[in-house]
């Protein structure tokens, strides 16, 4: 999957099919209310769709299997079958196989394989593109896990040793994306350093997708009690920057908003290099 042009990330839309997101938890729970919320994201720019079943928010328990597969599988197939590229944001092996199977190009896993050992042989022989998230444990105990010498280069070679282990199950590297992990394992300070480091994880020579969306790091530059969609201004404000930076995508629930910055940021370098429309 080629990478796309500097100030021209791709935008990844997200779809969540939960009851509990923290950021729109229930708002698109029913089938029919997700499938028209990521057609509206691909009206207001959305590249790709990130459809999840499972809420990885600080302090969540897992879902069973079965439903991850009934909340996921009938929004992936209906989007898919329209043609759209969509993406399933799963933990979960047999989620991923049947996600593909249903028509997702991606497996956007936030665990890098940790969370379920046969993932990596599912990347490998799926064919699909595979986003490998830092992740050092699940939401019930991630807080407790933000200990680093030095995060960016903990980060990357902790996602190094992932990246290994994946190639030689099989997973071309032209294949594999690398996801950062702000908010996961991470305090508001650490989440600030990786984006102003992002150039040390891209030392490992592969795509790079943030996903700063709505997070705590971004609450907390607003004033108290602020609404979590108060957030998206700041989410632009780092997707233009992580476009700067050179990231393959961001994955955001702003897609409008986040089209809008990135058109303004690619205009104002198309002005610097004399280049008119």
């Amino acid at each position: 999957m080629p990478g796309p042009a500097p100030f021209a990330p791709l935008i990844m839309g997200v779809v969540n099919v939960t009851p509990d997101s923290f950021s729109d938890g229930g708002r698109w729970f029913d089938a029919d209310a997700a499938i028209e919320h990521a057609l509206q994201l691909v009206a207001e720019g959305a590249d790709v769709l990130d459809v999840g079943g499972e809420s990885t928010r600080p302090g969540a328990a897992r879902v069973d299997p079965d439903e991850e597969l009934r909340r996921v599988i009938p929004v992936i197939r209906d989007l898919a079958g329209r043609g759209l590229r969509v993406s399933v944001d799963t933990m979960r092996a047999s989620t991923a196989r049947a996600a593909v199977a249903a028509g997702a190009e991606i497996i956007n896993d936030v665990s890098a394989g940790l969370a379920d050992e046969a993932m990596a042989r599912i990347a490998a022989d799926s064919g699909a593109t595979y986003v490998a998230m830092h992740w050092r444990g699940h939401s019930d105990r991630m807080d407790d896990l933000a200990e680093y010498d030095d995060v960016a280069r903990d980060v990357r070679d902790e996602l190094a040793r992932r990246v290994d282990e994946l190639v030689a199950a099989g997973v071309p590297t032209e294949r594999l994306i690398l996801d950062p992990g702000l908010g996961f394992s991470k305090r508001a300070g650490q989440n600030w350093e990786l984006l102003a480091k992002l150039d040390v994880l891209a030392e490992l020579g592969l795509p790079i997708l943030v996903g700063a969306s709505r997070k705590r790091f971004l609450g907390a530059l607003l004033p108290e009690g602020a609404p979590v969609e108060d957030r998206d201004l700041p989410t632009a404000v780092v997707s233009v920057l992580s476009a700067q930076a050179g990231a393959w995508g961001v994955r955001v629930h702003d897609v409008a908003g986040t089209r809008v910055a990135l058109d303004v940021a690619r205009a104002w370098q198309s002005g610097r290099r004399g280049q008119h429309s």
